[in-house]
C-alpha cells in the first residue's frame, strides 16, 4: 500500500489493520502529515496543523499497540476538528478576526470523546466566520476551495473539513450542523455527513442563538466510517441541557442490517418549495430508483411544509442579528461584511413576527411527524445544484429563480425538526462535480438512516472515486 493508498483508506480499515498490527499509528499519521504538506498549500483547509504533537500522539499509540494495551475504537485514525470546537489550551478562532487570540478552557464534549478513543488529532480545519454561510471563506484565514474543482466552493459550514476528507488528509472530520453546514459539503465534495437527531451528539459550549437547531456531526468518505465515529461522539454530557440520554445502538453494527424488504420510503425532488437544477435532480432522482435494485420501493411523496424560507430568514437572521447586529462599529470594521450586513437586515424582526416563525416552525414539525407516520424513510436531493464558484456567499439564482440565503438547499427543515439526516454521494454532473442524496428518517431512528445510507453505498459504490491531482 502506498502512502497515498494509506490516506485514502477508510477509518474502519484503518482502525482494524491497527489494532492487528498491521499497520502502525505513526506510519498512517506521517503518510497523512505528509499529504498536507503536499496538497493543502492549494486547498486552504487547514488552519492549524499540529505536526509535532500528532506525532508524539501516534508514537504514543504505538507503544499501546505493542504492549498489548486496551485499545480504543478510533485507536491510531487520524482525524481533524472546525475550528469553532473547544480544545482545551488551543487556540479556536470560530473564523473571526475577533476571536484570533481565544484559547480554549477545556475539551468540547465531542472533542474529549475523540481523544479518549485513541484518535490522533492532526490538526483543525477551515470555516467561514461563526459558521454562518454555506461557503468557507473567512478574513482570517481566506477561503477554501474544493478538490473536485479548485475554481469551486467546498461548501460550507464545515468547507475546510470536507475538503480535507475529500482530499485524503485523514478520514474523518468533526463538524457541526445549525442549517446543512455538514450536508452542504459532503454534497459539494463526495462525502457522507450525517446530521445526527437533535440532542443524539452533546453540544457545548452553547451555538449562541442556534441552541434549538445546532448538531455536532461526523463527516466521512463511507457512511461505516461516519458509524463509527458516531459510537465515539453520541454520549451523554451533563454541559448540553438538550443532549439525549445514552441509547445504546452500536451504530456501525446497525449498517451490518440490510433494510427491510417493507420499509417506506418516500421520493420528493424538491420539498415542495426549492428549485432544483435539472442535472441535479436527474442525478439525484436516479440514486433514488436504485433502491429497487435492493428489493425497496420508493413512492414519489412529498410533505406538505409550504415555502418555510420565511421561518428561516426570522430565526436564522434573528439569531445573527442578536449575535452581530450591535456590535461597536470596530468590531464590525474586522468582519465578514456580508455577515455584518445580513446580521443588520435582520436587526428590525420584531418579537411578534419571531413568536410567527416560532409557530410556522411547530406546524412545519407536526407536518413532517404526519408524514413520516406513513414513510419510514425520505429521500430528496441535499441541494438544488452541485458546488457554486469561490468568492460568493452563495447563488441568487437557481434553475431560474431567484434564492435567499441557503435557498438553495433541502437541509434546514429537518434542523428544525431534529430528525436524522445524512447525505452520501448520489453521483456525479457531466463536469465531474458531486451530488448528494440526502436520506432522512424519523427522530432517534439514526440506525436506520445508516443503515439506508450503507444499503445505497453497496447499489452505488462512490469511495474509491477520488479528486484529480496528487
Amino acid at each position: 500500500m502506498t502512502a497515498t493508498e494509506l490516506c485514502f483508506t477508510s477509518a474502519v480499515e484503518l482502525a482494524a489493520r491497527i489494532r492487528r498490527r498491521d499497520l502502525s499509528p505513526v506510519e498512517v499519521t506521517q503518510a497523512v502529515l505528509d499529504r498536507i504538506a503536499q496538497v493543502d498549500g492549494r486547498l486552504n483547509a487547514f488552519v492549524q496543523v499540529h505536526a509535532d504533537r500528532a506525532m508524539e500522539h501516534a508514537r504514543r499509540a504505538e507503544h499501546a499497540v505493542v504492549t498489548r494495551a486496551s485499545l480504543g475504537p478510533l485507536h491510531g485514525v487520524p482525524l481533524s476538528i472546525k475550528d469553532n470546537f473547544w480544545t482545551a489550551g488551543e487556540r479556536t478562532t470560530y473564523g473571526s478576526r475577533l476571536m484570533a487570540k481565544f484559547v480554549s478552557p477545556e475539551d468540547a464534549p465531542s472533542v474529549a470523546r475523540l481523544r479518549a478513543s485513541g484518535a490522533i488529532v492532526v490538526g483543525r480545519t477551515n470555516l467561514p466566520e461563526f459558521a454562518w454561510r454555506g461557503s468557507t471563506d473567512n478574513r482570517l484565514f481566506g477561503e477554501t476551495r474544493n478538490p473536485w474543482d479548485l475554481t469551486r466552493t467546498p461548501g460550507g459550514s464545515t468547507g475546510g473539513g470536507a475538503a480535507a476528507v475529500a482530499a485524503g488528509l485523514g478520514p474523518l472530520a468533526l463538524g457541526s450542523d445549525g442549517a446543512g453546514s455538514i450536508r452542504i459539503p459532503a454534497s459539494f465534495c463526495g462525502l457522507v455527513g450525517l446530521k445526527p437527531t437533535f440532542g443524539r451528539v452533546p453540544l457545548y459550549p452553547a451555538a449562541g442563538g442556534h441552541e434549538l437547531n445546532a448538531h455536532v456531526c461526523p463527516l466521512a468518505r463511507t457512511v461505516r466510517d461516519v458509524a463509527l465515529m458516531m459510537n465515539v461522539i453520541a454520549k451523554h454530557d451533563r454541559r448540553d441541557p438538550f443532549a439525549l440520554p445514552d441509547d445504546g445502538v452500536d451504530y456501525l453494527a446497525a449498517c451490518d442490517r440490510p433494510l427491510d424488504a417493507s420499509a417506506r420510503i418516500a421520493w420528493s425532488a424538491d420539498l415542495g418549495f426549492a428549485p432544483v437544477e435539472a442535472e441535479t435532480r436527474d442525478i439525484a432522482a436516479a440514486a433514488a430508483r436504485a433502491f429497487a435494485g435492493a428489493g425497496l420501493t420508493v413512492d414519489e411523496a412529498t410533505p406538505d411544509l409550504g415555502d418555510p424560507a420565511w421561518i428561516l430568514r426570522t430565526l436564522y437572521g434573528g439569531a445573527q442579528a442578536g449575535a452581530h447586529a450591535a456590535r461597536p462599529p470596530e468590531e464590525k470594521a474586522e468582519m465578514d461584511q456580508d455577515l455584518v450586513a445580513y446580521a443588520e437586515a435582520s436587526a428590525g424582526v420584531t418579537m411578534v413576527e419571531h413568536v410567527k416563525a416560532v409557530a410556522a416552525r411547530q406546524t412545519m414539525v407536526d407536518a413532517l411527524r404526519r408524514f413520516f407516520e406513513r414513510y419510514d424513510l425520505l429521500l430528496t436531493p441535499t441541494l438544488c445544484l452541485p458546488a457554486f464558484p469561490l468568492g460568493i456567499v452563495g447563488p441568487r439564482e437557481v434553475a431560474g429563480r431567484e434564492v435567499t440565503h441557503l435557498g438553495w438547499t433541502l437541509c434546514y427543515p429537518f434542523n428544525y425538526s431534529g430528525q436524522p439526516a445524512i447525505s452520501v454521494p448520489a453521483g456525479w454532473t457531466a463536469s465531474g462535480l458531486p451530488v448528494g442524496l440526502q436520506i432522512i428518517g424519523r427522530r432517534l431512528e439514526d440506525a436506520l438512516v445508516l443503515r439506508a445510507g450503507t444499503t445505497f453505498e453497496q447499489l452505488r459504490p462512490w469511495a474509491a472515486r477520488r479528486p484529480p491531482g496528487p
